[in-house]
C-alpha cells in the first residue's frame, strides 16, 4: 500500500504565502515523479507543477514565477511555496505520486493521489 499525504493549506490575504508538503510512503520501490495539482469549485483539476526524479521540473503557466516545487534529500516528500498569492490561486491542492512497486517489473508505474488540502486566498 502507498500513502500519499498533504498539509500545509490554509487561508492567508493576497499577496501572501503558504508553503504545501506532501510526503509518500509505503512498500514504493521507486518514485518516479510527484507534483500538486488543484481543483477550485466548478473547475476541473489541473495541473500546478511536478517534479521528476531527476529534479525537471514543469509549472503551469499560471504560477510560473510565484510558485516552487521542490524535493527533500528523502526523495519522499515534495513541496510547493507558493508566493504571491491571488484570490484565483483559491483551490483544494492535491499531491500525486507516480512510483514503481515491483523491481522486477520496472517499467510499471502507478499513480497515488492524496485526499487534498484546502488553500483559500482572500482578496
Amino acid at each position: 500500500q502507498v500513502q500519499v499525504v498533504e498539509s500545509g493549506g490554509g487561508l492567508v490575504q493576497a499577496g501572501g504565502s503558504l508553503r504545501l508538503s506532501c510526503v509518500a510512503s509505503g512498500s514504493i520501490i521507486k518514485i518516479n515523479a510527484m507534483g500538486w495539482y488543484r481543483q477550485a469549485p466548478g473547475k476541473q483539476r489541473e495541473l500546478v507543477a511536478t517534479i521528476t526524479s531527476g529534479d525537471s521540473t514543469n509549472y503551469a503557466d499560471s504560477v510560473k514565477g510565484r510558485f516552487t516545487i521542490s524535493r527533500a534529500n528523502t526523495k519522499n516528500t515534495v513541496f510547493l511555496q507558493m508566493n504571491s498569492l491571488k484570490p484565483e490561486d483559491t483551490a483544494v491542492y492535491y499531491c500525486n505520486a507516480k512510483v514503481t512497486l515491483n523491481p522486477d517489473y520496472p517499467d510499471d508505474e502507478y499513480s497515488y493521489w492524496g485526499l487534498g488540502t484546502q488553500v483559500t486566498v482572500s482578496s
